[in-house]
């Protein structure tokens, strides 16, 4: 089986991530022979790839309709002899039917998606989710398949997987107080952190707010945001206006992420409508235990009093009384630490994951062989 991932996406969030993931876990358990990464040049995960000595072929993507960069896509697949194309976001997905339509790209086509979001809102896009060479919808959700489902005619189309985390990356890290020291943080304060990029759907306001109620009753920590995004600024502005200057710390993006986890104390996740939350996962892998909101995919990866602490979608007063319990109790934060990462080997590991995977292709070429 040779595999080719293909996305238009220049940025680097958890999809990229997964691609990555995806990509090494086939690769690492001898499961997929050959496989190549397309992307654009300009993108972050063309730069990852590359680091990572993964096979990559970059392209001037300037737009999803260009019958230039469809073509493109089926001299690719031809001359690396490609079985099954992954298509990792909605613009590959677009440039992958129109490949087949119009340039005679007749292999496989699987998509993922990692979203919750209506996707039947015109002709096309329901055109492009039920075309017929589109053989598997892989998601990382039910929450996912659950909004497709309005769209999708085929509902076998659809497969879950789960989230992937690069299991070896997090796991082993240990805490030694280099935030304390970088950002000149007192030792006996906790740190309560966040990693995700600044975009509506992670509802940084909230975040802010849950700080400012934290504040308020004399916690004694301090709280650092990891990423950046469209509304970094605005959020900036927000934490002036609520006199948190001091108490919140933009760390901006970083390639540590996988050491600065395991500095937090506590995860606090406010985002409203998440697939799963791979920050999670991650959080997991790095023994830190977590709070996050009752949305979306969040409660198939965390389960409220078990693996950590859900809490009310937009509600500061519900996070801030859920933070403070569990900053504070020790037996809870340790019972959900073990169940987290136990949960996570079980079901998000780069094996168990790769594994899943393998077997959805491995039965895609089956099919189509009987059928040829």
């Amino acid at each position: 089986m040779e595999l080719l991932h293909f996305t238009c996406s220049t940025v680097w969030r958890g999809h990229e991530q997964m691609i990555i993931d995806i990509y090494e876990s086939l690769r690492d358990n001898e499961l997929v022979k050959n496989q190549i990464i397309v992307c654009p040049t300009n993108s972050k995960l063309f730069e990852v790839a590359t680091q990572r000595n993964l096979k990559v072929i970059g392209i001037d993507f300037k737009s999803q309709y260009n019958l230039k960069i469809a073509k493109q896509l089926k001299h690719i697949v031809d001359i690396n002899s490609s079985s099954i194309v992954l298509l990792h976001n909605s613009k590959a997905h677009t440039v992958g039917v129109i490949s087949s339509v119009f340039c005679g790209l007749k292999i496989p086509l699987v998509l993922f998606r990692t979203l919750i979001k209506n996707v039947g809102t015109n002709f096309f896009r329901k055109f492009k989710y039920n075309y017929k060479g589109i053989k598997k919808i892989v998601c990382v959700s039910d929450p996912v398949v659950d909004i497709l489902k309005a769209t999708i005619k085929n509902h076998q189309k659809m497969v879950v997987v789960g989230s992937v985390v690069d299991t070896e990356k997090f796991i082993g890290q240990v805490k030694n107080g280099f935030l304390h020291k970088e950002f000149n943080i007192p030792s006996d304060y906790k740190i309560v952190g966040n990693v995700s990029a600044f975009c509506k759907v992670k509802d940084h306001y909230t975040w802010v707010n849950t700080v400012e109620e934290l504040y308020k009753r004399g916690l004694k920590a301090k709280y650092i945001l990891i990423g950046e995004g469209g509304l970094e600024s605005e959020i900036k502005e927000y934490v002036k206006s609520k006199g948190l200057e001091n108490e919140i710390i933009f760390a901006g993006f970083r390639n540590d992420v996988h050491q600065c986890i395991p500095e937090f104390d506590l995860f606090l996740f406010t985002s409203n409508n998440e697939a799963t939350g791979g920050v999670i996962l991650e959080s997991y892998a790095c023994k830190v235990p977590v709070v996050a909101a009752r949305a979306g995919g969040i409660p198939t990866v965390l389960e409220h009093n078990e693996t950590g602490l859900l809490a009310e979608v937009g509600n500061a007063i519900d996070f801030a009384d859920k933070v403070e319990f569990l900053i504070n109790c020790k037996e809870s934060k340790e019972r959900y630490i073990t169940k987290g990462h136990d949960f996570l080997m079980k079901t998000a590991s780069r094996v168990v994951i790769g594994y899943k995977i393998n077997e959805v292709l491995s039965q895609i070429m089956l099919d189509d062989y009987v059928i040829a």
